[in-house]
């Protein structure tokens, strides 16, 4: 199971049930449903909506190896990816801000978790 094959997974589990009743079920609209039946990736919420719907390990279908990640993690320095749908070009310096702050907010989690 892998992220690309999750449109053919849902179209498989619907069956025979309408699209918008299978969508109204997992939370999402009937146009996203429909663009990742047809092998659109779905945003990380509609990823999380799907994955507890259907009772899947959202990092098998990831591929992320928990284990292997979590043990590197210590050693690792923190990597943080951020997607803008609005704006494409951010202003180097805000880009700098919101990495200083996602740092921030990852090294109090890690604190609080400890």
């Amino acid at each position: 199971m892998t992220l690309l094959s999750l449109g053919k997974l849902l179209a498989d589990r619907r069956g025979g049930h309408g699209i918008r009743e299978f969508a109204r079920d997992l939370g999402i609209s009937p146009a996203t449903l429909s663009r990742i039946e047809n092998g659109k990736l779905p945003d990380l919420d509609t990823f999380s909506k799907i994955c507890s719907y259907l009772e899947l390990d959202p990092a098998e279908i990831l591929q992320v190896d928990v284990a292997a990640k979590r043990a590197t993690e210590a050693s690792a320095p923190p990597v943080a990816s951020v997607h803008f749908k609005a704006d494409q070009v951010l202003d180097p310096g805000a880009a700098a801000d919101l990495g200083a702050l996602i740092f921030a907010a990852d090294q109090e989690l890690r604190r609080v978790k400890a």
